[in-house]
């Protein structure tokens, strides 16, 4: 392959997708050997020629790794993540230091300095949407595309209650419905608090396990899915339910252009069919009968309780409401 100027995520995505390794060199003949590559196993790293005399980058943050190679002869540095759920941002970050090494002739030490002091002053400031919340908003916007299917936009719009910071994501005449997405191949999740898997009094509760992956060209980004929601919503529904859900689309859209972290390209589809579960016993959670075991004036001292659960294998709730039977898609 011949040398680029830089390696587009587009690109990158594609290889990542259909799972084939491959190399993509940056700088040209005259310059340092800088590789940009994916591997069969669907991870990036940036390959940088050392010279006898430059020594290793080294990695001030345990999310970045940085070990020596071999390779066609050369010493050469490699950089990787161990958090693959970060790729898209440690693109960024590879490209980063790619371009201060062909463009601007810093040694790999030096550019992986630089760059990594750059990011940091970016870190400490709010950052737009974190990964996790976006793909959180993403699995609740399926669920309200499924309601809609079933009930009608305006039925959706007014089950909605994540807006509204209630425990529960959808809340509908009959039942509740909480969504829990996850882009790893188990089905873990995190509860966050003793009352988000407990039933309302008189109320069923439901948990949907969503699962998504990169899904290549084929794929939808998270501004794609949100502006298609807002569309239907703007044709099919009125009064406060679509007021509330417009200005939140409308603030999660609002593009952050002062932070590079912000970007919005990585396409998403679903991994597997969904997981509809009942929320009873046969359900592993914790609930506010466990403060109960503690004296009183012990229990008043724990203000938040976080968990991860995985439900894994789980048989599928039975005959469960027909919103939950509808077909769920990235809307």
């Amino acid at each position: 392959m011949t040398a680029d100027s830089k390696a587009d995520w587009s690109q990158i995505e594609h290889f990542l997708h259909a799972g084939r390794g491959t190399t993509i060199p940056l700088g040209g003949s005259a310059l340092p050997r800088v590789d940009y590559v994916v591997t069969d196993d669907r991870d990036i790293a940036l390959h940088l020629e050392l010279t006898s005399r430059q020594r290793l980058p080294r990695s001030p943050h345990p999310l970045i790794q940085v070990e020596e190679i071999a390779y066609d002869g050369m010493r050469m540095a490699r950089l990787k993540t161990t958090q693959r759920q970060l790729l898209r941002d440690f693109h960024d970050l590879l490209c980063a230091v790619a371009d201060r090494v062909v463009d601007r002739g810093r040694t790999p030490d030096q550019a992986f300095s630089e760059t990594v002091q750059a990011w940091r002053a970016l870190l400490d400031k709010p950052r737009a949407m974190s990964l996790e919340k976006r793909i959180g908003l993403m699995g609740e916007l399926v669920m309200l595309t499924a309601i809609a299917t079933s009930h009608g936009w305006q039925t959706a719009a007014e089950s909605w209650r994540g807006s509204h910071g209630e425990e529960h994501d959808f809340g509908l005449p009959s039942y509740d419905i909480e969504v829990k997405t996850t882009t790893a191949e188990a089905r873990s999740h995190t509860i966050h608090g003793l009352s988000q898997l407990t039933p309302s009094t008189d109320r069923p509760l439901w948990l949907v396990s969503l699962q998504l992956t990169r899904g290549g060209a084929h794929g939808r980004t998270f501004t794609q899915c949100a502006s298609s929601v807002q569309e239907q919503l703007a044709q099919h529904t009125t009064g406060a339910a679509l007021d509330t859900l417009e200005q939140r689309l409308a603030a999660i859209l609002q593009p952050d252009t002062s932070n590079i972290l912000s970007t919005d390209d990585e396409r998403w589809s679903l991994r597997s069919t969904p997981l509809v579960l009942m929320v009873d016993d046969r359900l592993p959670r914790l609930d506010q009968s466990l403060l109960r075991l503690l004296p009183a004036e012990l229990a008043a001292r724990i203000s938040k309780v976080d968990y991860n659960i995985d439900v894994t294998g789980l048989p599928a709730g039975l005959e469960p409401p027909a919103a939950l039977q509808s077909e769920f898609v990235l809307p």
